[in-house]
């Protein structure tokens, strides 16, 4: 088996949902469950602690809280800060990007529209729009008095001495940390062609910019990877009006999620914007051409396809390092915590996508790279340290996408999935436009996906998924409309009450 293939199948296998959609969550077991404050393991003991806290212009190492990543769980922890009261002289937040935090979602969907169709830009999505909250501009955190340390990544940590060091040389005392690093994009091997020019992985502004500059000259695109990445890069270069192939070693799109029968229909919507598949397809590496720059896809079964333009869509990796001491889990990947994302080690926690958490109402360990996930993390984290919020949290697993949301786009594309993807599924409607699809696992309703619905419809969706009514699986079957299957689930669902 090839490298590429080999990495691939491996990404493809960890994102399974065999157990449920929150991503790499085995069944839970008495190894696999977090601690909570009363069953740390032995020897530790959560404790709060009293630091100086350092004046407003930073003059010295000393900071009393310290934020490592400066993605969106960043952003929203700072807003909460700022909301106690705990922000100014007190928080500092050390990122390697050279921009405040922001809505990442866009940089997929929005920021990669052509020119002519008002692609989104920079500050238009800064943290906290995606929420409706407040823009939080590099502005923003000056005026809150929250020092941003800008493109000077940590490299080192002291845990015996609470000491941060940055790439730059920096050093910087905690009292208290939080981990927020999230992933960085899974590569192909620079030896089978993963670092030719042309070819592009999306998780910054830096990336988006430099694919976009690629889109300007490209005439051939083919994107690797069959999931979000790759439906929604898809999307993009659809607008651009380019010839875009993407290749996935799955049977159908969003293997992890979709049904094969939802997947036909979105495949059939790709198809009629111009979007070529090739499923099942196994990859040996990319090839050259005489310029230096990526030419060629080729194919383990010798054949290729000419791209000037390549995307890897591939999945992503938890980003622990320098923080592997601090307690990862092996069977999610990520920072080990528990319901208040409490660490091992006093006074340092973890949030977002790098946070390996007890996903309570599934009662199993998550780790889920999702932008409401980071959100709420950080809002929850927060909280917990600073006043006497002692609650766990309990997150629902929700996902989504926007396509073809651009100006004069035939058909935008908006769906939604809150719960869990186990038992058997029940399909309504026709995606013209509208289609939904339920998750029924022993009689009980256990997640549901809508395209295309009003807002009332998706407000509706986190109500079924927690609440996880019996429904009558024979009437849902013979609803005549999405419509009606959802009365009949609401229904269901108030009578559980």
């Amino acid at each position: 088996m090839s490298t590429a293939r080999k990495l691939m199948a491996n990404i493809s296998n960890s994102m399974s949902l065999k157990h449920g959609l929150s991503l790499w969550c085995p069944h839970s077991s008495s190894l696999n469950r977090v601690h909570h404050s009363s069953s740390l393991p032995s020897g530790v003991r959560f404790q709060r602690r009293r630091y100086v806290v350092a004046s407003s212009a930073f003059a010295n190492e000393n900071r009393e809280f310290v934020i490592v990543g400066g993605g969106n769980a960043a952003g929203y922890a700072a807003r909460t800060f700022v909301e106690h009261g705990m922000a100014d002289g007190r928080l500092c937040i050390v990122s390697k990007e050279a921009h405040a935090p922001y809505e990442r979602p866009a940089l997929t969907k929005g920021y990669l529209f052509p020119p002519d169709k008002k692609p989104a830009r920079l500050p238009g999505f800064h943290t906290c729009v995606g929420s409706g909250g407040e823009r939080q501009t590099p502005e923003w955190y000056k005026e809150k008095g929250i020092e941003m340390l800008y493109e000077d990544p940590i490299t080192g940590i002291d845990i015996e001495k609470q000491t941060l060091t940055t790439n730059s040389g920096k050093l910087l005392k905690y009292g208290s940390l939080i981990v927020a690093t999230g992933c960085t994009a899974s590569r192909f091997p620079e030896k089978i062609g993963g670092n030719l020019p042309g070819v592009h992985y999306i998780r910054d502004v830096a990336d988006a910019d430099s694919l976009i500059s690629s889109l300007e000259k490209a005439r051939k695109v083919v994107i690797v990877g069959g999931g979000y990445i790759g439906m929604e890069v898809a999307a993009a270069t659809v607008g651009w009006k380019l010839d875009t192939t993407v290749i996935f070693p799955e049977n159908h799109l969003l293997q992890r999620l979709f049904t094969p029968s939802l997947a036909q229909r979105y495949e059939e919507l790709y198809k009629e914007n111009g979007v070529k598949f090739l499923k099942g397809a196994s990859i040996k590496n990319l090839e050259a051409g005489s310029d230096g720059s990526v030419a060629a896809v080729k194919l383990e079964d010798g054949s290729t396809i000419d791209a000037d333009t390549i995307i890897i869509g591939i999945g992503a990796k938890p980003a622990v390092s320098p923080f592997e001491r601090v307690g990862l889990n092996s069977a999610v990947g990520g920072i080990q915590v528990d319901g208040q994302f409490r660490t091992a080690l006093p006074g340092i926690f973890a949030i977002g996508d790098v946070a390996a958490f007890p996903l309570k109402i599934y009662d199993r360990m998550a780790r889920v790279e999702h932008v409401d996930h980071a959100r709420r993390s950080a809002q929850h984290c927060v909280k917990a340290l600073l006043s006497a919020h002692t609650h766990t949290y309990d997150y629902l697993p929700y996902f989504y996408s926007r396509v073809f949301e651009y100006e004069g786009s035939p058909r935008k594309v908006w769906w939604q999935f809150f719960g869990d993807n186990v038992g058997e599924t029940i399909e309504i409607g026709n995606f013209d436009p509208k289609i939904a699809t339920f998750w029924i696992d022993s009689g009980k309703l256990k997640g549901v996906l809508l395209e295309s619905g009003s807002p009332e419809e998706f407000q509706l969706l986190p109500k079924l998924a927690r609440g996880q009514p019996f429904v009558d699986k024979a009437r849902l079957q013979q609803a005549s409309s999405v419509e009606e299957a959802l009365e009949i689930a609401q229904t269901s669902l108030q009578a559980a009450v």
